[in-house]
């Protein structure tokens, strides 16, 4: 039990040195026993600023993962300083720009705008990655037509690489290559952040201007792990008009305004804004309601990015593996004028 404690300590990032507590030697003791987990946490400043707020979050963790034992976690301060651990050596050095493509909750549509925003990025010529990390579901191999890929492992300057799939001239690299459709909801804690760690540190991206990584819906450690360990330029959020998906929209955008987090959030992309059938193009039919995504961002601050509406070529090109921004001229458009506001905000110069 105790080994399974500090794989969850694993997983809680200090905002300030970017590593976990465990790779911090911030752990000075864990045990286990009659129903009681004791955590005993030492930082080696004195008064860390971030040191309530990493109580809190290791509180809440255990209390989630051992809902029937008695949680106690001592804070101690000023300690030695950690022993220093070798850097990560990362495959993510020419990567030129990092997106984070967010949602509230799921079922919004956001690996469809992931995917879509990667070709509508590739059509104006940049170099694309997409990383699937919603360990819950992950849909790119699906998006892309690569299911069946089992990434090959080679060696390059004496280090372990995989090899990405590629599609549409866009490099891909998905949790679900690694797991079961069936076991994607097991995965939790330590053990998905482990495996995003190895995904991001160790894909052979090669140049890219632009990464898109399709975090999962709502807010949690993961997501504050993935921040952790790529330097994000902005998040953009994804939500329907529904009121239900917007309300959930405001925690995405806290998590990333969060003064221990300040990622810029580029803005929010209504999907699924109206439905167009194809025998009456010129229709619109309102079927989440109107303009919610909109009306929020206006009242918030937060850029509005565009809408993209339910057409029968975006469901297909989802379910065919050949996104609808690459065959769909009208797709295309809607995806161009997003991507090209996204571009201006994090391309500097």
């Amino acid at each position: 039990m105790e080994e399974k404690i500090k794989h969850l300590l694993a997983s809680v990032v200090h905002p300030e040195t970017e590593r976990n507590l465990i790779e911090s030697g911030f752990v000075e003791h864990v045990a286990a026993a009659s129903g009681k987990v004791t955590i005993v946490l030492r930082f080696s400043k004195t008064r860390d600023p971030f040191a309530v707020k990493i109580k809190n979050a290791v509180e809440e963790l255990l209390r989630r993962e051992f809902p029937g034992d008695e949680v106690l976690v001592v804070v101690k301060e000023g300690g030695a300083a950690p022993r220093p651990e070798p850097k990560t050596r990362t495959t993510t050095g020419d990567i030129a720009h990092v997106v984070a493509i967010a949602s509230g909750k799921g079922g919004v549509g956001k690996s469809t705008v992931t995917a879509n925003l990667a070709i509508a990025l590739r059509n104006r010529g940049f170099r694309v990655g997409v990383l699937d990390a919603d360990i819950y579901g992950p849909s790119q191999p699906r998006m892309f037509g690569v299911e069946g890929y089992l990434p090959d492992a080679v060696q390059e300057q004496g280090a372990d690489r995989i090899v990405p799939a590629e599609s549409m001239d866009v490099r891909i690299m998905s949790i679900g290559f690694f797991i079961k459709p069936d076991d994607a909801l097991l995965w939790r804690g330590a053990m998905a952040v482990s495996a995003l760690k190895q995904m991001i540190h160790q894909t052979r991206w090669g140049a890219l201007d632009f990464l898109l990584v399709d975090l999962p819906p709502g807010t949690g450690d993961i997501h504050l792990s993935i921040i952790g360990e790529l330097k994000i330029d902005a998040a953009v959020i994804v939500s329907t008009p529904q009121q239900v998906a917007v309300a959930d929209v405001r925690r995405g955008v806290e998590m990333f305004r969060n003064e221990n987090v300040s990622i810029p959030v580029a803005g929010i992309v209504e999907n699924m804004a109206w439905f167009t059938p194809a025998e009456l193009p010129q229709n619109r039919y309102y079927l989440f309601g109107k303009g919610g995504a909109r009306r929020f961002a206006e009242e918030n601050g937060v850029d509005f990015l565009g809408e993209i509406p339910l057409v029968q070529s975006i469901m297909e090109g989802a379910d065919e593996g050949h996104p609808a921004a690459g065959i769909d001229p009208r797709v295309e458009t809607w995806y161009r004028d997003i991507a090209d506001k996204i571009v201006s905000k994090v391309v500097k110069g």
